[in-house]
């Protein structure tokens, strides 16, 4: 992860996804960004790289080698801990982003969410990422370690479920999706494959990222995708409303 998040397609993709997700729906002014599940710092680097409309941020992982990792290439407070249980005063956020971290088998879903719902803010944002389709599971899977897999009305259930509003939850890298299915369910179906976490040829990485950047542009004027290989969902904490 480490030596291809700054420039593997899809790492680029979903960072940019991310990114447009809050900066249609920032969460509070005021209060730092977590990345929640941040592996090696990717994430919190490109959002540094473009000014977060100057909040600062802080990671959470938990692997303390990555973590440290993390820090240092991205300049955020990065912490050592779980998700499950993390390390910070209610309502310390005001978004929060977590990038295929719901779906790993470490973690227990309704902790996890019930802990990103507490440490969020009133009005605060969230952003998951989240892989698409139990039909898609394969090799990579068991190489990244996920447990389960999504579709957008499930994840829009299952936020309604641990208490958030506003829930929008689409499909994207939808364009790839046939040959993201001839890679995973033709070529690399065996146990031993390996995960798809590498780096690509140049020529070929940079045409996966048109195709992406092409598909942002689509979803940008309107289109909505019914299937993808992932699930971008965005969902808001409750305001607290007036004071009584």
């Amino acid at each position: 992860m480490d030596a291809v998040e700054d420039g593997m397609w899809w790492y680029r993709a979903v960072h940019a996804r991310i990114a447009a997700a809050l900066d249609a729906r920032p969460g509070v002014d005021g209060l730092p960004l977590l990345d929640a599940g941040c592996g090696t710092g990717g994430l919190l680097r490109s959002l540094a790289r473009t000014g977060r409309n100057g909040s600062s941020l802080a990671g959470l992982e938990y692997n303390p080698d990555a973590a440290a990792r993390a820090a240092a290439k991205s300049g955020a407070a990065v912490s050592a801990g779980d998700v499950n249980a993390l390390p910070f005063a209610p309502a310390s956020f005001g978004a929060l982003a977590s990038v295929d971290v719901l779906c790993h088998r470490g973690v227990d879903e309704a902790r996890a969410l019930a802990e990103f719902h507490r440490v969020l803010a009133p009005g605060g944002t969230l952003v998951l990422n989240l892989p698409a389709f139990e039909w898609l599971r394969s090799a990579h899977d068991t190489r990244v370690h996920n447990a389960r897999r999504y579709t957008a009305r499930g994840a829009t259930a299952l936020l309604a479920a641990a208490g958030f509003e506003r829930i929008q939850a689409r499909y994207w890298n939808s364009l790839l999706l046939p040959l993201m299915v001839a890679q995973r369910k033709l070529r690399s179906n065996t146990p031993d494959a390996a995960s798809d976490v590498a780096p690509f040829p140049p020529w070929l990485d940079a045409t996966l990222h048109t195709a992406t950047r092409a598909e942002a542009a689509l979803a940008g004027i309107g289109l909505r995708f019914p299937a993808g290989g992932s699930v971008l969902v965005v969902a808001s904490r409750a305001d607290a409303g007036p004071a009584p």
